[in-house]
């Protein structure tokens, strides 16, 4: 195998040139930070997942590529990019990366992340055919309040390689109409470095350790 068939280069440059919208808070979204041609074989290479809820790295049995794809979201590069967006020092700021591969009824109710996730990333790893999407079933939508999921200001199918980042705060509500079935996401948030967030943390490395040795389907 060459470099290439086992890393993938996620395009920073679109990233970096992507304007940032204020409507209904700060964001940017970017398609294809997966490159069109990368994706078949990222597609091709995801883990099976089988369960809902979040797995971090640890707890899957990951292929060299999406190992690549990973180290890529927790790089200094997206880190630099993303601070210098949002105006952010983000130097010291802990990462926490998470993969879904399945959506449940419950999921996707609107909610805030929690305050000590500075910034929310979220690649979504998703062929676009799908009829789900077509019909906004699982599309994520950025909120204008909390009560209605149809009051959205920006709504982003979870496709073909898909970033959308915000930093999080009171009134960053988001969400999405239900779908079950199966959604690939790729979430790292950035920390804060206080004792809420150090508790979070904890949680965290505590979940990877129980879900890698409970779920032998999933663990690698």
């Amino acid at each position: 195998m060459t470099m290439s068939d086992t890393s993938i280069q996620p395009d920073y440059a679109a990233l970096a040139t992507a304007p940032v919208c204020a409507d209904p808070f700060p964001h940017v979204v970017v398609p294809h930070f997966i490159r069109k041609d990368d994706l078949p074989r990222l597609f091709a290479s995801l883990p099976d997942i089988q369960s809902g809820g979040s797995f971090p790295p640890s707890a899957l049995t990951l292929s060299p590529l999406m190992q690549s794809v990973v180290q890529a979201m927790e790089g200094p590069e997206l880190r630099r990019i993303v601070a210098e967006k949002f105006h952010l020092d983000l130097d010291h700021a802990p990462t926490m990366l998470t993969i879904r591969g399945r959506t449940r009824e419950k999921d996707g109710r609107i909610h805030t992340d929690s305050l000590a996730k500075r910034v929310t990333v979220l690649l979504y790893l998703n062929p676009a055919e799908q009829e789900s999407w077509h019909k906004q079933e699982g599309c994520v939508r950025l909120l204008r309040g909390p009560h209605d999921i149809e009051d959205y200001a920006k709504e982003v199918p979870p496709v073909e390689g898909t970033l959308l980042i915000f930093p999080n705060g009171p009134t960053t509500w988001h969400g999405h109409r239900q779908f079950v079935g199966q959604r690939y996401t790729i979430q790292l948030n950035y920390m804060t470095e206080d004792a809420r967030a150090r508790s979070e943390l904890r949680r965290h490395q505590l979940s990877a350790m129980a879900k890698k040795f409970s779920l032998p389907g999933l663990a690698g």
